[in-house]
């Protein structure tokens, strides 16, 4: 458990490097949390996309960036949130209103924010992007 949930703070810390650096690209390693996270970036313009490829024996994700991340950052320990715990933690992780999403694994899957908000659920916090 505890290998896994490092390798997603590892993939996170990979994106956000490479994008500071400027990258078009980077690698990480292949888990569903990771793909499920990285759907929900896509989905709101953070990434363009990512494909997956097997290395010698691990699976990897190729990742091609947008260059649209300011920051990026895995949440820990994983707080479970309430659906009216939200707007306490997007104050807390993300500079302003409207600029960023909370990512969050719900019973639904893994959702933005705004998403968990309109849905009614709540769930445990995995990152912040903006």
């Amino acid at each position: 458990m505890d290998d896994v949930m490092d390798r997603f703070a590892d993939s996170i810390n990979t994106i956000k490097t490479h994008e500071l650096l400027g990258r078009r690209e980077c690698s990480v390693y292949s888990t569903k949390l990771i793909r499920a996270v990285l759907d929900v970036m896509k989905r709101e313009g953070y990434i363009e996309g990512y494909e997956e490829y097997t290395d010698r024996r691990a699976k990897m994700l190729k990742i091609s960036l947008s260059n649209r991340i300011n920051d990026i950052g895995v949440i820990k320990p994983r707080f479970s949130a309430g659906k009216d715990d939200i707007q306490k933690y997007e104050s807390r992780y993300i500079p302003s209103k409207d600029f960023g999403m909370l990512v969050i694994s719900t019973s639904m899957g893994v959702l933005t924010g705004r998403e968990v908000k309109q849905q009614n659920i709540g769930g445990k916090l995995l990152a912040y992007v903006y």
